[in-house]
């Protein structure tokens, strides 16, 4: 297994930057849907994540999706400044914030489904913007994606490239006007992102890479090293690949060096390479538990992947990190120890590839 190779250098202890924050949306993604759980609300998820603690550190905040019955996308100026009293009496500042593009906008839609996607990111680009003002929001970006199928961006790979990117400089210019910067996350289920020679197309044909750039997510990005939705071109690992380390290392590697550039935002994360889906496309993977024995990441170690350069040195280009682990159970989201793992886990992270101001 991979886990066996060495370790990246470690940082001296006591290092208190990136800062840890979790995730809220696992109370959101995969809830409230006929036949799913419930919605966990906003107030439980800020609960449980502030009675976590290892050691005496706690997760210094939270990241947001902008959704119900969390956070409105229309949410006042008002609810605004409501929304961060709440969270900073937990002690936490708020990161970064999901634009929530895909319930009527598509970035390679037609006209309309197009305009509701910049729509949604400047709607998201406001609420973060006033956070900033607020006073609870140091760091941190708006998060998207194309919210179109890979099925769909198949049958054009050229010209919906071009269209995903006159749609994402349309939303950069929204971002760009409120001191705000775009990062699309790398999964295999969105068109145009659904590979890394894909998401780097995207990107360049963008155009835009001090304003729209990548959030890498260990999970997701674990996939592009294995070539899912995308030609046999585009797997890094061999054909044969049974988690050999060095086989491992050299792809997690290759594929860091192309996309890290772009890199504005990180997500710690857990995957067992598994995907699931229907026919050739529409496939995706699920996070797992961070300490889940059938993970295939070391996640304090291949963090550095993301926090180092290829040279080894910390890059210090993400001022927070996110825990991001959706689809849980409820029952798994109740239970307080899921979340001192999860910060156990962050608070390595931080100490493998951080540093101290």
């Amino acid at each position: 297994m991979n886990k066996k190779t060495s370790a990246a250098p470690a940082a001296a202890a006591g290092n208190n930057f990136p800062k840890l924050h979790n995730a809220m949306w696992p109370g959101l993604v995969g809830k409230g849907s006929p036949g799913a759980e419930p919605f966990i609300d906003l107030d439980t998820m800020l609960d449980l994540t502030a009675k976590a603690e290892v050691n005496g550190v706690k997760f210094d905040g939270v990241d947001l999706f902008l959704y119900d019955p969390h956070v409105s996308i229309d949410i006042t100026d008002d609810g605004l400044k409501k929304l961060a009293e709440k969270i900073q009496k937990k002690g936490f500042n708020v990161g970064s914030v999901v634009a929530p593009v895909w319930f009527e906008g598509s970035a390679m839609g037609d006209e309309t489904k197009r305009a509701n996607w910049v729509t949604a990111v400047k709607k998201a680009c406001r609420i973060a913007q006033k956070l900033r003002e607020l006073g609870v929001r140091p760091s941190g970006v708006v998060r998207i994606d194309t919210a179109a199928s890979v099925t769909d961006w198949d049958k054009d790979p050229k010209g919906n490239t071009k269209l995903i990117a006159k749609t994402f400089r349309e939303g950069g210019k929204v971002a760009k006007d409120h001191g705000e910067r775009l990062a699309a996350e790398g999964e295999i289920c969105w068109g145009g992102m659904q590979s890394w020679k894909y998401m780097i197309q995207t990107l360049e044909e963008t155009a835009m890479p001090r304003v729209v750039g990548f959030q890498a997510d260990m999970a997701h990005t674990l996939l592009y090293t294995l070539g899912y939705n995308a030609p046999v071109t585009h797997r890094i690992v061999p054909a044969k690949f049974s988690w050999e380390p060095e086989a491992f290392h050299k792809a997690m590697k290759k594929m860091t060096t192309a996309l890290r550039p772009w890199m504005f935002d990180f997500h710690v994360a857990q995957n067992d390479a598994t995907v699931k889906g229907s026919g050739d496309h529409e496939k995706t993977g699920k996070h797992c538990p961070v300490n889940d024995v059938n993970g295939k990441l070391n996640v304090a170690r291949d963090a550095g992947y993301w926090l180092r350069d290829d040279a080894g040195k910390v890059t210090k280009k993400t001022r927070h990190i996110c825990w991001d682990g959706c689809m849980f159970p409820n029952e798994m989201l109740m239970k307080q120890e899921t979340w001192n793992n999860i910060l156990a886990s962050m608070i390595q992270v931080r100490e493998n590839h951080g540093w101290r101001e």
